[in-house]
């Protein structure tokens, strides 16, 4: 069922006239009245009467709203012009609303791709664009939008990784544009059919769950030292490298391959270590 316009005009002129027919109406009433219920008394009676009724036609509607209008439990139409409106008034009408609004999922437990237990919520921003979908294809459209955006989110979820183990595999963690834009078409795949558009769909939290979270942390924390090491290590090769490189150039001094490897030995431990080394002087030879 689509959104289809209802028939409505503007209810100011309505409304002028059906008050000069209430005015008109009092006037026959009273001048009838005086003449023992002639038929202008009638008349004026029958005039107050049909201005009740048509006035039951008349409703405003707001800024960012809709009417949706049924007949006898027909569908008849949306007003969405703004105002004051007048309508036939056997039609019945529920107010909808169009503007934006947002909610935030609760946390969720659930496994990603690695099967590790995480948390996770999000923030869904969403629109009413279709009333007719939203009133009569779904019970109730807001319990149905937070439902189907949590299960979307679960869904999502198991399909990527808390961390990323390759660079080229998106992450929960370090992919947000990705995992969003996931996460928003896999809402709006669930929401078409209520009329509802998603505007913007992101992660709000994201954890690991509490029974392994003291285990991640050790993971991550050994992850960054191994990285932090591996810059070190290659740092000091290029130095120590440089170094020899320099020695050789300037002709500063001689070294043999036994030498250059207890040098290479050296630097390197003063190069990676965790602690400040101490200077030792050696008085004797290398070879003895």
């Amino acid at each position: 069922m689509n959104e289809r316009s209802a028939f409505s005009l503007p209810g100011i002129p309505v409304l002028l006239v059906l008050l000069v027919c209430v005015v008109f109406g009092g006037f026959q009433i009273a001048t009838g009245g005086a003449h023992n219920a002639s038929p202008t008394f009638f008349l004026g009676i029958a005039l107050f009467l049909i201005a009740g009724f048509l006035s039951k036609g008349l409703f405003q509607v707001q800024p960012n709203q809709g009417q949706v209008m049924q007949l006898f439990g027909k569908y008849a139409g949306t007003a969405r012009i703004e105002g004051l409106r007048w309508t036939n008034p056997f039609y019945s009408r529920a107010p909808i609303s169009l503007r934006v609004r947002n909610f935030e999922s609760s946390k969720l437990k659930v496994n990603d791709a690695d099967g590790n237990p995480i948390e996770i919520a999000a923030i869904v921003v969403w629109q009413v664009v279709d009333t007719a979908e939203a009133i009569f294809c779904v019970d109730n459209y807001e319990n149905f939008v937070q439902i189907q955006s949590e299960s979307a989110l679960r869904q999502m979820a198991q399909s990527y990784s808390y961390d990323a183990h390759d660079d080229s595999k998106p992450s929960l963690r370090s992919h947000g544009d990705i995992v969003n834009g996931h996460l928003r078409d896999e809402i709006e795949a669930r929401l078409i059919k209520a009329g509802v558009q998603v505007i913007e769909a992101r992660i709000s939290h994201l954890a690991y769950a509490q029974e392994i979270a003291q285990a991640m942390l050790q993971r991550q924390q050994a992850n960054a030292i191994v990285a932090a090491r591996e810059r070190i290590v290659e740092g000091a090769v290029g130095m120590v490298a440089m170094a020899l490189d320099q020695l050789r150039a300037q002709g500063v001094v001689e070294l043999d391959e036994e030498r250059k490897a207890a040098m290479v030995s050296n630097l390197l431990v003063v190069l990676c270590g965790d602690r400040s080394t101490q200077p030792v002087v050696n008085a004797g030879s290398l070879y003895n």
